[in-house]
């Protein structure tokens, strides 16, 4: 998968589906018509009418602060499964390293290039409001995925579809407070004041303080890439080996707690770790016993409905489409690692190919 900036899927998938569809509809015409000529029991019916009328290849432009991020790989397998389904296209431009400079460019040029659609993560509460509204007044909707802006940022994106990160980082924080009585516990975050994970941080602080223990927290920079992560955390517990916990608000640094917790056998030492995401890396040292926990927030998902309602924007001429979605909140830990670890699917981003995922027995919620 091509995970460039700007890289705009192709249409051919598009035509090869509804050049499949047109012919599998002339077949059970011609079968029910066969039918009814043999003396079948009913009338011939028609073939089901395609749910929406012939449209242009509608261009959705996903804006990202992070574009090379393994963390929204299976995002951009989201917004690429989506666009084939409905017939449109899509590009993938942004920032690599949370350079919101970048990020408002790449919206303007978006915005110039009349792209039907917009999707961006506002990372920063005040900089994409003036071009959301030129946007906006040029008739391009735009929504949010992934992060929003503060509720009295004065944006006027027509949607979120995300996690509530605040309540997430929130429920992380009881979850430490839960493990660790007392001493000295580090949060790593990738950028801090980035509105895609900050709030993760303030939650998870408010919780703990909440809970009344004698817990010492430190929050630490870590990086916006995966190698500089995992360096700062490594030269952090170098520096601090009576740290009672490591934690981390986004994906990259979370891998990157589990890696030093391998390196040096932290859970021996009675340290506890835990984050956020799917990352393959994680996910295996969750099973190793390295990480506690993990936090799922459905990356694929923040690109699949994120198409879906810009589709149906465009679709009913602006009567429906804009709504919130939270994607959720789910705890991944040793006990439930298993079948994200043995289903390989586009969903945790694990595989390139598409696959129905077979489960069977109760659904223990």
């Amino acid at each position: 998968m091509n995970r460039n900036e700007g890289t705009e899927t192709s249409s051919g998938l598009n035509r090869r589906a509804m050049l499949h569809a047109a012919s599998l509809s002339a077949g059970l015409a011609s079968l029910a018509a066969g039918s009814a000529l043999l003396g079948g029991t009913g009338a011939a019916h028609a073939a089901p009418a395609a749910p929406f009328p012939a449209h242009p290849p509608w261009r959705m432009v996903f804006v990202n602060h992070v574009t090379t991020n393994p963390f929204f790989v299976p995002t951009q397998y989201g917004i690429r499964d989506a666009c084939d389904l409905l017939g449109c296209t899509s590009q993938w431009t942004g920032s690599a390293n949370a350079d919101v400079a970048e990020m408002v460019n790449a919206m303007n040029a978006a915005i110039a290039a009349k792209a039907d659609a917009i999707a961006v993560p506002i990372v920063d509460p005040r900089a994409f409001n003036a071009p959301t509204a030129k946007a906006l007044e040029a008739g391009i909707p735009v929504f949010a995925y992934n992060a929003d802006a503060p509720s009295d940022s004065g944006n006027k994106r027509l949607a979120y579809i995300g996690q509530d990160l605040y309540q997430s980082g929130y429920s992380m924080g009881e979850r430490i407070a839960g493990m660790i009585d007392a001493g000295l516990v580090v949060i790593f975050i990738a950028t801090p004041g980035q509105l895609n994970i900050q709030p993760r941080l303030d939650g998870a602080i408010a919780a703990i303080k909440k809970s009344g223990k004698k817990i010492e927290v430190q929050s630490i920079a870590s990086g916006a890439t995966v190698n500089e992560e995992l360096s700062r955390i490594r030269s952090f517990y170098l520096g601090h080996q009576d740290v009672k916990g490591m934690f981390a608000v986004d994906a990259g640094s979370t891998q990157g707690v589990g890696e030093v917790m391998q390196q040096f056998n932290l859970p021996s030492k009675g340290v506890h770790a835990g984050g956020y995401d799917l990352l393959p890396k994680t996910l295996e040292l969750i099973q190793g016993g390295f990480l506690d926990f993990t936090i799922d927030q459905q990356a694929y998902l923040q690109g699949f409905y994120t198409v879906m309602e810009m589709f149906m924007f465009l679709a009913s001429g602006g009567l429906s489409g804009p709504a919130e979605i939270n994607t959720g909140l789910k705890f991944v830990t040793k006990a439930s690692v298993a079948p994200y670890l043995t289903s390989k699917t586009r969903y945790e981003g694990s595989s390139t190919d598409p696959a129905l995922v077979k489960r069977s027995g109760p659904i223990n919620i």
